[in-house]
């Protein structure tokens, strides 16, 4: 990687990076521009605006309700993340389940990318030879 810095040498690159600061900042200047608007938008559409009983029972009721659940979703598909991550190949946009080992490394990888395990299934002829191979090493002082 020669040039890897954050503009790069390609003027494609830099021409959408300056695109997206310009709209941020027009983003940003609208927003400041028009904060009461978006606020009463904000404020009806979450419930705060014309209240029940007190000013937040709306959002509480409708809005408000809903961030327990989102909390929930979030954490359950963290944790999915989490365990697929822990079980599929280590290589790099692979999703198969890695069931070998490499040795002398930490990485688990799907028969798919692994450099000994046959992609077309073994013969049993494969696997023994594979067996005494192991035995000879682990015998060997």
């Amino acid at each position: 990687m020669p040039n890897a810095d954050i503009g790069g040498s390609n003027p494609a690159k830099r021409i959408g990076l300056g695109l997206f600061l310009v709209l941020c900042v027009v983003g940003l200047a609208f927003l400041i521009a028009f904060f009461g608007a978006v606020r009463h938008w904000l404020a009806l559409h979450t419930g705060t605006l014309h209240g029940g009983p007190d000013l937040y029972y709306n959002f509480w009721s409708g809005f408000g309700s809903d961030l327990g659940e989102a909390t929930l979703i979030t954490a359950v598909g963290v944790g999915v993340y989490t365990g697929v991550r822990k079980v599929n190949c280590h290589t790099k946009g692979c999703w198969r389940i890695g069931h070998h080992t490499l040795e002398g490394t930490p990485y688990i990888l799907c028969r798919k990318h692994h450099p000994y395990v046959p992609t077309k299934g073994a013969s049993h002829e494969h696997i023994l030879e594979q067996h005494r191979k192991f035995k000879e090493a682990s015998e060997a002082p």
